[in-house]
């Protein structure tokens, strides 16, 4: 397996100087990507405690009230609605990296069929047939060791 290397030099810090001419972040992408980082810190989780625990002590001051059930009905409905984007955002992205990723190591690999590399382009029916070759390769792959000790101990 050979692997071909980019003329990108690290810098003193280890990281690659290649992409030094990067664009910043949009202002959407940088906050829905520190919002998703809070939000899955402990702190976040204990605030939200904090919140729960706070509206239900209140419960017996307000009278267990229209109002007081509609304040945390609210508040929940507003912050998951807004969460569902940004978490969206934030992981298409993600996948989006991970997938160039693996498109890099694909058209670095010897042998490694190219086409592979863009099955995130191909239509549902190509991909599911696809899965199914590979799927098909795999039990093959699977088989032959067993199949060879079987050979060994009945020859």
């Amino acid at each position: 397996m050979t692997m071909r290397r980019d003329d990108a030099a690290p810098s003193e810090n280890g990281a690659s100087t290649e992409h030094s001419d990067r664009k910043p972040l949009g202002r959407f992408t940088a906050f829905a990507q520190k919002a998703a980082q809070l939000s899955g810190r402990p702190a976040a989780f204990i605030a939200a405690v904090a919140i729960i625990v706070v509206w239900g002590v209140t419960g017996p001051i307000f009278g267990y009230s229209d109002t007081w059930q509609l304040l945390i009905n609210t508040g929940t409905t507003i912050v998951t609605f807004l969460m569902v984007f940004l978490i969206q955002h934030t992981q298409n992205r993600d996948t989006l990296a991970l997938q160039v990723k693996l498109d890099e190591l694909i058209i670095a690999m010897q042998g490694a069929r190219n086409k592979v590399a863009a099955a995130e382009d191909l239509c549902d029916a190509d991909l599911e047939a696809l899965h199914e070759t590979f799927r098909e390769r795999a039990a093959e792959t699977l088989g032959r060791p067993a199949q060879r000790r079987t050979e060994r101990e009945h020859p």
